[in-house]
């Protein structure tokens, strides 16, 4: 789970110069490309469950193929 959020994290920073912090700037473009599915400028309950669930997912797969590894 961690290791995903690292991922998303450093997909994201690093535009502005900074690569250890996710500026204003960088989070909306990640909000408006990444769950801002309707380009509302919002957040629905929907697009919210989709950041939600695919965190869930990568927590999923995390832990199947830790598991995996383990055998």
């Amino acid at each position: 789970c961690i290791e995903s959020l690292i991922a998303v994290l450093q997909k994201h920073t690093g535009r502005d110069g900074n690569n250890s912090k996710l500026s204003k700037a960088e989070f909306l473009i990640f909000m408006n490309t990444e769950l801002d599915l309707n380009s509302d400028g919002q957040l629905d309950f929907q697009e919210f469950l989709n950041l939600i669930g695919g965190l869930a997912i990568a927590c999923h797969e995390s832990f199947v193929k830790s598991a995996s590894d383990r055998k």
